[in-house]
């Protein structure tokens, strides 16, 4: 059974850094994409940073490029989310999630998720 553990999140003020990390188990991701999603109350969910288990190529949205990194540690199966400069604006639930092969933004193409995590980013 495939299992995406979120950790990390909390409160944190305007301009702070904060690290989310990503447990997954139950099989083998090598072939697997994983992305980080966040949903703000009344928003939809939308993508923020993915990458790849085999080669570790990365993908980010535009609103987060040059402030959040996404990285793997393949030997604990662990996926990392370092967020710096926090803005109130991504103030959100943070979701991990799985899908065999590519990073795609579209959270419906993804067959694994976490239970979520928050992220609030007070002014």
């Amino acid at each position: 059974q495939v299992q995406l553990v979120e950790s990390g999140g909390g409160l944190v003020q305007a301009g702070g850094s904060l690290r989310l990390s990503c447990a997954a188990s139950g099989r083998t991701f090598s072939d697997y994409a994983m992305g980080w999603f966040r949903q703000a109350p009344g928003k939809v969910r939308e993508f923020v940073a993915g990458i790849t288990w085999t080669d570790g190529i990365t993908h980010y949205a535009g609103s987060v490029k040059g402030r959040l990194t996404i990285s793997r540690d393949n030997a604990k199966n662990t996926v990392h989310l370092q967020m710096d400069s926090l803005k109130p604006e991504d103030t959100a639930v943070y979701y991990c999630a799985a899908r065999w092969g590519t990073v795609v933004a579209n959270w419906f193409r993804y067959d694994y998720w976490g239970q979520g995590t928050q992220v609030t980013v007070s002014s």
